[in-house]
């Protein structure tokens, strides 16, 4: 490249060789420029509408996902004193009706003992063997050198293993070893000390014919309560085993007193919910229809005629029309509640019928918002599979308690852990795991999608690694790639074109100045040939 001051001050031809050859390349460059410009912004234009559309759908999805979980349209439990009992409904269970009475004769506890009281938590306690009897078997205890000391005994207690939580409590009487075990009289244990021991650690023993050994704080004991007459025993304060459906957490105990346990129906929260379903739904076919508009003279949306957006919205419109709910005698689709698609693809909502249908069925209308699972037979207890198992309706026959368990899903054979059983990878029943507790010949589960499932399916198989959506991404990187490519090309050739101007000018430049020199000459000689003085 010249750069001359000659060349770039034109001095031969006068002419600003250097601007004239910049304004010719770029005459040449600008229509090429520009295109690629256009196709590098509508390009961009059509990634972010991707990315729009795919933060959209799982807004949607995350949104009426968090409404469910919380709870909002479940029907739940009420009781009638909650100082006394708490009740709430085991997520994935469907309540019927819930009418009865219930009286909290006595609470759960757990067995406690205290040691005598030593100077500090450091003071020897003694070294040998002591024998921890609990629910789970026999546990060696053993002090020696290392740990003969209160801390010493207690980790030593709790690394067993046994159930029992051991702790030194110091306050101003000096230290003490406290012991807890599980609540449940089935949960009491003792400590034993050989016979004849001297060494200190009989003061820790503590069973039925010990003497000084520990004190009993608190007996081990099962809970108590009376529902609709008859007495009912747990070891625990919280089960779900007791009313189909409901956690029952028990809180003090209450002889004479009656707590009635009935149900409050979300029917309000649930007409509510829908209404703001059908709002935030036309809310995101309005922005679909928005990035896939024809526009005019051939302009359009970003996504106009796009597969992948074209899927989301076949999908989102069969929606109405899809079964939530897969048994049972109540309503199975959004249409049969009032919710219907338009012509163009938004949903309108026949607030009448949906009152009906409330009013007439509402445990039916509230497990179309609801995921549920339920087990044909008792002794087959779904332990996991709301979110996590497909949808669907699944035999599990041949069912051993073991343990280990046994069983075939569907004909397959179930994978065992301890009387646990797993769907086995790939089945269509992936993410189920059931407990069975006694032989059983067959069970039926039932697993309902609702209506979040059904919108988290949609999201699911749009943002697949394969789905549209992903085919659609890859299409436009690709593309954009291409431009990129192009644009290399555009920028090397523009720059051969620039030299080659800049060659051909700056070689006219020098023949110019030559053409002058030689004029210049000529000029002079007929001067001194003509005598000229001028």
């Amino acid at each position: 490249m010249t750069t001359s001051i000659g060349y770039a001050l034109g001095i031969g031809s006068g002419l600003d060789i250097k601007a004239l050859v910049e304004d010719l390349a770029g005459a040449a460059k600008a229509p090429k420029e520009a295109l690629i410009a256009k196709r590098e912004q509508t390009n961009q234009a059509r990634i972010s509408a991707l990315g729009e559309m795919s933060g959209a759908i799982d807004s949607f999805a995350a949104a009426l996902s968090s409404l469910i979980s919380g709870g909002s349209l479940f029907t739940q439990p009420s009781v009638s004193d909650s100082s006394i009992v708490s009740a709430s409904s085991v997520a994935g269970t469907r309540l019927g009706v819930l009418s009865a009475e219930m009286e909290v004769v006595q609470l759960a506890k757990a067995q406690t003992l205290e040691s005598a009281a030593l100077a500090a938590r450091t003071d020897a306690v003694g070294q040998g063997d002591l024998t921890l009897v609990t629910a789970s078997g026999s546990f060696t205890i053993t002090i020696g050198a290392g740990n003969d000391s209160l801390d010493g005994l207690a980790e030593a207690i709790n690394a067993a293993g046994a159930g029992v939580q051991a702790n030194v409590v110091v306050d101003t009487t000096g230290a003490r070893l406290v012991l807890k075990g599980a609540t449940g009289e089935a949960n009491g244990f003792t400590l034993g000390a050989p016979g004849g021991t001297t060494s200190g650690l009989e003061r820790f023993a503590f069973g039925p014919s010990v003497t000084g050994g520990m004190t009993q704080a608190q007996a081990a004991q099962d809970a108590i309560l009376n529902l609709d007459g008859v007495v009912v025993k747990r070891r625990t304060n919280s089960f779900s085993d007791l009313v189909p459906g409901v956690q029952i957490d028990l809180k003090k105990a209450a002889p004479g007193t009656i707590v009635s346990l009935g149900i409050t129906r979300p029917t309000g929260a649930i007409s509510q919910a829908v209404g703001d379903f059908v709002a935030a739904f036309n809310e995101l076919m309005g922005m679909i229809a928005e990035t896939t508009a024809a526009g005019v003279n051939g302009a359009g949306g970003p996504l106009r005629g796009d597969l992948g957006v074209r899927e989301m919205q076949r999908q989102l419109r069969e929606l109405t029309a899809k079964e939530l709910v897969h048994s049972g005698t109540g309503p199975r689709t959004l249409a049969e509640i009032g919710v219907k698609t338009n012509r163009d693809g938004t949903l309108s909502l026949d607030t009448a019928r949906l009152e009906t249908m409330l009013a007439d069925d509402p445990e039916g209308v509230e497990a179309l918002f609801n995921p549920t699972q339920y087990s044909s037979n008792p002794n087959v207890v779904i332990s996991s599979a709301v979110g996590r198992a497909k949808p669907g309706i699944f035999t599990l026959t041949n069912l051993v308690a073991g343990p280990p368990a046994s069983g075939l899903l569907d004909g397959q054979a179930m994978i065992a852990s301890d009387n646990f059983l797993i769907a086995p990878p790939g089945s269509k029943a992936a993410g189920l795991l059931v407990r069975i507790d006694a032989d059983t010949a067959s069970a039926t589960i039932t697993v309902e999608p609702g209506l979040g499932g059904a919108l988290q399916a949609i999201r699911d198989s749009l943002r697949a690694s394969s789905g549209p959506f992903a085919t659609t991404r890859d299409r436009l990187e690709e593309e954009a790639e291409d431009i990129a490519d192009d644009r290399t090309v555009m920028e090397t050739r523009a720059d051969k074109y620039y030299n080659q101007l800049l060659n051909t000018f700056t070689a006219m430049e020098r023949q110019v100045s030559a053409f002058k020199a030689t004029q210049s000459y000529l000029e002079q000689q007929v001067k001194i040939w003509t005598n000229d003085r001028s």
